[in-house]
């Protein structure tokens, strides 16, 4: 037993829950549903009184709330309030009125009259006392009225009765009517039961016009001369009650689950259940005629076919209603298909199917219908259930093994896609080709695109293609990291990227183009750009610059490893900018624990510089010729400003103990301070100075690589590119001995090595 909960759904129009084992009271918000126009409630055990807000239903014409708990008055207009309560009112529509089998008390409200769309009005079965109104004589619609075992006052039989046309069935037994029972102005046959059971009628008015049935059982006019007529006896029926024959079919039997159908007289599994008839106009059980009716409309309503209808044993049970039997029979073979069950039901269940109007309304309340196996098939032994349960039981490990192995696959799979297409987890589906989506600030080209390209974008930007060789080519993965590193780096001294091509087994990558070339090509001579001592210092700012930011800004930190002339760019103003810092190392490579710091290409470089600056405070004719060696433009110079202390920051860098090296932050402010003591200006063209990035004072020198400065990083930035793998830091580094540590110091060694050097 459970309350109702009332859906949110104001446009229902049918609400039909008998039978439902419902409890509580019912929903005053059910008065809400303004389209509601069709409310079964019956059958449940629904208590309280009767919401006066369905009186807002307008549009209602079936109001079934028979078989309750129900108590109280049933809502009448009153004179207090500004707005009276009321059920009935003359602008509804309603046609059936069930309220029978409760425990209502009060009067019937005068109201009620007011309803003359009324067909059917059942009140029986109550506590309901008061007089009977007399303007039920406006019911001119209805056609069963029934006020049986109430406990009304003591009044006359009553007469309004005899005016109303379309009446065939009155029931007023089991109440304390008296006097005289008049029906001499009834001369018609429409009114076929008058039923006037143990009241206290004395006496008797007939008409000689009315030859129904009359029922005064249990009235003292039943000991008058009157006790010998068929008033006063109990009926018996005259005949059988019908039942469909099944006397074409002889003798047949069949198993005990299952029934002889009346069309072709084989045996089949029907479709059973019970029809309760409310107000049926008739009390003669045989006459075929009116269950050939039903018959016929329920193959016809059901889309059945003729002789697939069975209604058996009709009775009137206590409640007085008719209960009948039903049984359908499918058209063909043995069975109904669950999709038939469930529409036939669904139209009996739900009242959509529609009997003839001498049965009223009605409820069915169907049977559970098993659908059964294919035939010929037998119940089966305890041994084979049990063979079957472990066969199941087999199968299940058997399946739990095959996904276990199935997921394994899945794994090994996706390792060897994510080597083979190694940009498949960019695209947003993830099952791209080998494509890759745009990145932001880097843009996917298609190599066709790229071929297509002279030098400049569709947009006019000038770009510098750099494909990778077969030879040298790194691997997807390796070219993946490289994409995201690259994207995710920014800085005034770095070289952009563009985008990047990775189709047709084809590395490639897009810079922004660098119009002054290498510095390399710059101090060879190649070009006719003249780089004196005061622009190169300004390159090894800008370059400085640019190494400080990937050591110590971006995330996670990266060594550049191959900082020489070629790889640092002039662009139109002669900024100097760090490129192929995309194949260096990450300081994260947590597989080895420990980062390289040997210089590529060099030698040891303590011992070289401290030659060279030895060199240069000798006279011409003490340093063997080292003069010659040096660069002419260098070389030339009346006064070299802060050469000197551009020596001693050399000297700094390949210092042997890690804890005496400067950071690349600290030496960046150096060279300000060198150029900004001598009077010359730190920024070249845009560069900002190093006090926005790095600070304002000049730190104490420290292991560029200690635990304070590399902690464990998580790639979390949201202005950076998202990409997987969570790079770890190192504990701790351990340069080799002796030798120079990684790119992070040897720009000013390599500096220094390149002034003096004769390019």
């Amino acid at each position: 037993m459970h309350n109702m909960h009332l859906p949110k759904r104001p446009y229902l129009r049918f609400r039909i829950l008998a039978g439902c084992t419902f409890n509580g009271s019912i929903p005053r918000e059910l008065g809400k549903l303004a389209e509601l126009s069709f409310l079964a409630l019956n059958s449940n055990n629904f208590t309280g009184e009767i919401p006066p807000t369905l009186g807002n239903l307008s549009k209602l014409y079936w109001l079934d709330l028979a078989d309750n708990q129900l108590t109280g008055p049933i809502p009448v207009s009153t004179s207090s309030g500004s707005i009276p309560v009321i059920l009935f009112s003359g602008d509804m529509v309603l046609i059936h009125v069930l309220f029978d089998g409760n425990y209502l008390s009060g009067s019937i409200p005068i109201t009620l009259g007011l309803v003359q769309t009324l067909e059917v009005l059942r009140l029986d079965r109550n506590a309901l006392n008061g007089s009977v109104p007399s303007n039920l004589n406006n019911l001119t619609s209805v056609v069963e009225l029934d006020l049986s075992n109430n406990s009304f006052h003591k009044a006359e039989a009553p007469v309004w009765f005899s005016t109303l046309q379309s009446l065939t069935t009155l029931k007023l037994r089991n109440n304390e009517f008296n006097d005289t029972l008049n029906m001499g102005g009834i001369s018609g046959r429409q009114l076929t039961l008058v039923d006037l059971q143990n009241n206290e009628i004395s006496s008797i008015t007939l008409g000689s016009g009315y030859k129904n049935t009359l029922i005064l059982i249990g009235n003292p006019v039943c000991g008058t001369v009157l006790g010998n007529t068929n008033y006063c006896q109990l009926q018996q029926q005259s005949a059988k009650p019908y039942s469909t024959s099944l006397a074409n079919c002889g003798s047949k039997s069949c198993p005990a689950d299952q029934k002889v159908s009346p069309q072709s007289c084989d045996c089949a599994y029907p479709y059973e259940g019970t029809f309760y008839f409310r107000g049926p106009s008739f009390r003669e059980l045989s006459n075929v005629n009116t269950f050939h009716s039903l018959e016929m409309s329920l193959w016809v309503k059901l889309d059945l076919t003729p002789g697939t209808v069975s209604l058996q044993n009709p009775f009137f049970n206590i409640d007085d209603y008719l209960q009948v039997q039903l049984e359908l029979f499918p058209p063909t073979g043995k069975f109904f298909s669950r999709s038939e069950v469930e529409r036939i039901g669904f139209k009996l269940s739900n009242q959509t199917y529609k009997p003839p109007p001498e049965f009223g309304p009605y409820y069915f309340i169907a049977s559970p219908y098993t659908f059964q196996v294919e035939r010929g098939e037998t119940s089966i032994s305890s041994r084979q259930v049990i063979g079957i349960a472990i066969g199941c039981t087999i199968l299940v490990l058997l399946l739990f093994g095959l996904a276990i192995y199935a997921i394994q696959q899945k794994k090994i799979t996706e390792r060897a896609i994510g080597l083979s297409r190694p940009f498949a987890s960019w695209a947003p589906s993830g099952n791209a080709s080998e494509g890759a989506p745009q990145l932001e600030g880097a843009r996917w080209f298609s190599y066709d695109e790229l071929k297509k390209c002279t030098r400049t974008l569709a947009n006019g930007q000038v770009i510098a293609i750099k494909k990778a060789q077969h030879g040298s080519m790194q691997g997807g993965l390796e070219f993946k990291t490289e994409i995201e590193l690259l994207s995710r780096v920014h800085h005034k001294n770095l070289v952009g990227l563009v985008g990047f091509c990775f189709e047709q087994g084809k590395q490639v990558l897009v810079y922004e183009y660098m119009p002054n070339g290498s510095l390399r090509e710059n101090l060879s001579g190649k070009t006719s750009i003249y780089l004196d001592w005061k622009r190169r210092l300004r390159v090894a700012l800008g370059s400085a610059r640019g190494l400080a930011y990937l050591h110590e800004l971006a995330n996670p930190p990266i060594i550049h490893r191959y900082v020489k002339s070629t790889n640092i760019l002039l662009d139109q103003n002669l900024t100097a900018k760090v490129a192929d810092f995309g194949l260096s190392k990450l300081v994260s490579d947590s597989s080895k624990g420990h980062v390289s710091t040997q210089v590529k290409g060099t030698l040891k470089g303590k011992y070289v510089v401290r030659e060279m600056r030895t060199a240069i405070n000798k006279n011409d004719g003490e340093h063997y010729g080292l003069s010659d060696i040096i660069d002419p433009v260098i070389r030339n110079m009346p006064n070299l400003i802060g050469f000197i202390r551009f020596v001693d920051l050399a000297m700094q860098c390949v210092g042997e103990a890690a804890a005496d090296r400067p950071t690349m932050s600290e030496v960046v402010k150096i060279l300000e301070s060198i150029l900004q003591n001598d009077g010359l200006e730190t920024n070249s063209t845009s560069a900002s100075s190093s006090i926005t990035d790095f600070g304002t004072t000049i730190a104490a020198t420290r292991h560029p690589y200690n635990k304070d400065a590399l902690q464990r990083k998580e790639i979390n930035d949201t202005h950076a590119f998202d990409y997987s793998g969570g790079y770890t830091l190192p504990t701790n580094v351990e340069p080799k001995q002796g030798l120079v540590p990684a790119s992070c110091h040897s720009l000013i060694y390599f500096s220094l090595v390149k002034i003096l050097e004769n390019w």
